[in-house]
């Protein structure tokens, strides 16, 4: 029982492999942030574990053990999860539907992972002593601002993945931003690539493939994970959130087409509080003058200093506001992220030239890619706001 929303094409080659015991020794899982990444990955280490599957029934399961321990310290204790049961956490943040009572969860045709045996259990509540989620800042104290996965990690899973199953028949990893790793933890891990321990499954995920090395994707059988249609993910908000219509358009729109991104905003009015907030004021900063602009620059600046993903996250809002721009030049408004705000985008289109728009989107690209590479925040950002053309 695949329970994740949108994918079937993976779902049915997955289910194939898994029959005639096909299974690649590693998979790189690609796709958006909050598309469903991690719900496959939780899906696929309950899958070679579990004990609906012909194989791991024939083998002796370990006792079973109380499933009311605390999860070993960075399993699944993200620095971004929610508070609440370690379970959940892994539901909302990754897109996959968190089942409730009397709640249908998607599912399909397939006898693997069952989620009802005592291992695909422990798997999705994070208790399993053969599954282990690696990403940034995992197992570090709380007051250590990381911004990369370190060679240290990476030998960690070495010598995990060298063990033998304690209580199931493969041993999993999951490297959650796979392309945050740094070049040594990247090199280590090519060979573990290379020379895969046996029962051993390996889960990249990444929403950039080409940051990663050549080496490694092609070490690694690749899954693209697609966001939804608009049109189908504001039915399923409407029929299975009860959402309303206008605001499951609105979020169905902002999500674009992640599952779990738009399961977030509804739950959490002050997501959409916030981004109100944020649009409100880059559009101040795109009417202001110089001043306004470079202390923005400097609070970006600041943020990105404590909050990379944050601050990341605010020029992605000014990407795709710039983009909305190119659409109504272009004259395909039907296509609008933030069709919300199309009063303030129309008139703001019309000061400026289709070369001026492609210009900036080009300028916002350039900078990403700049802060990726660890160039000096304060320096990028301002020759950002230096080149956003004055309205």
């Amino acid at each position: 029982m695949w329970q994740i929303y949108g994918q079937d094409h993976l779902t049915r080659q997955l289910d194939a492999a898994i029959k005639v015991d096909r299974l690649s020794h590693a998979y790189l899982l690609v796709g958006p942030p909050h598309v469903g990444k991690m719900s496959l990955a939780i899906n696929m280490a309950q899958a070679v574990n579990c004990l609906a599957g012909e194989s791991n029934a024939a083998r002796q399961p370990a006792p079973e053990r109380s499933l009311d321990l605390e999860p070993a310290a960075g399993l699944f204790a993200l620095d971004d999860a929610t508070p609440g049961p370690a379970s959940n956490r892994l539901l909302e943040n990754s897109g996959q539907y968190a089942s409730g009572p009397g709640e249908e969860v998607p599912s399909q045709s397939g006898d693997v992972p069952c989620g009802d045996c005592s291992q695909c259990q422990r798997v999705a509540q994070g208790l399993h002593s053969d599954v282990r989620i690696i990403g940034v800042g995992t197992g570090d104290d709380e007051n250590v601002n990381r911004r990369d996965i370190r060679i240290e990690q990476v030998r960690d899973i070495e010598s995990f993945l060298n063990l033998t199953p304690y209580e199931g028949v493969c041993k999993v990893v999951v490297v959650d931003g796979a392309e945050l790793m740094n070049t040594a933890a990247a090199n280590a891990l090519l060979k573990t690539l290379e020379e895969p321990p046996g029962n051993s499954l390996l889960l990249l995920l990444t929403a950039s493939e080409d940051a990663l090395l050549p080496t490694i994707r092609s070490r690694c059988s690749a899954l693209y994970l697609k966001p939804a249609a608009k049109s189908e993910l504001q039915e399923r908000l409407t029929r299975d959130y009860n959402a309303d219509p206008e605001l499951a358009e609105r979020v169905a729109r902002i999500s674009r087409g992640c599952i779990g991104q738009a399961v977030n905003a509804l739950r959490d009015p002050e997501a959409l509080e916030q981004r109100e907030a944020d649009l409100q004021r880059l559009q101040e900063v795109c009417e202001g003058g110089l001043d306004m602009r470079f202390d923005y620059a400097a609070e970006l600046a600041t943020r990105f200093n404590r909050d990379r993903d944050a601050a990341k996250e605010l020029l992605y809002l000014w990407l795709r506001w710039w983009r909305d721009l190119l659409l109504i030049k272009e004259g395909a408004e039907e296509y609008l992220h933030n069709y919300d705000h199309v009063a303030p985008l129309r008139l703001q289109a019309t000061r400026l030239t289709t070369g001026q728009v492609t210009a900036f989107i080009k300028r916002l690209n350039r900078t990403l890619e700049a802060l990726d590479a660890n160039a000096n925040p304060r320096l990028t950002l301002e020759v950002l706001m230096l080149g956003l053309p004055l309205a």
